[in-house]
């Protein structure tokens, strides 16, 4: 599995992934810049996902949503702040109503995914901020910290086609 390690720091409000994989930066970085490759590992394997708006653009924004196995439809958006291609993006990652819109009752994090070489492959960090301890609380009781492991986890496959 890529995922080397998932650290939780409750003092800092982080969640940190670290997963190595044998492929070259540019080609983990297009797991993230194309939405077709994305919507193939973005969520737990049985929630996958369909991307509606891929904009990599400071400013710019993703919208998508994840089907449960019942056909439940559940919605998310990813704000741009930062990008470097291919080896940083920086998102405020957010929940959305039925209608795609930010949902203000719902916690936000900041995502910083950085890549860097590493042993002939790319390391990818991706760590989450939490605004609080109470957000942070809310996101691990939602299965936050799996789900991200399961995800990333997919991405191993889509690099060796």
């Amino acid at each position: 599995m890529t995922v080397t390690s998932l650290d939780k720091d409750v003092d800092n409000l982080t969640l940190t992934l670290i997963a190595e994989f044998s492929a070259p930066v540019e080609r983990v970085w297009q797991l993230w810049a194309d939405p077709r490759k994305l919507e193939r590992w973005w969520g737990p394997p049985t929630y996958p996902a369909t991307v509606e708006e891929h904009d990599l653009t400071p400013g710019g924004e993703v919208a998508y949503f994840m089907t449960s196995p019942e056909g439940e439809k559940y919605r998310g958006w990813w704000r741009i702040t930062s990008v470097d291609p291919p080896t940083s993006l920086e998102f405020v990652d957010g929940f959305a109503d039925q209608e795609g819109k930010p949902n203000p009752a719902m916690p936000t994090t900041t995502a910083r995914v950085r890549l860097t070489e590493h042993e002939g492959g790319t390391r990818m960090e991706l760590r989450s901020v939490f605004d609080s301890r109470e957000q942070m609380e809310q996101l691990a009781d939602m299965g936050m910290a799996e789900g991200l492991r399961e995800a990333v986890g997919q991405m191993d496959a889509l690099l060796t086609v």
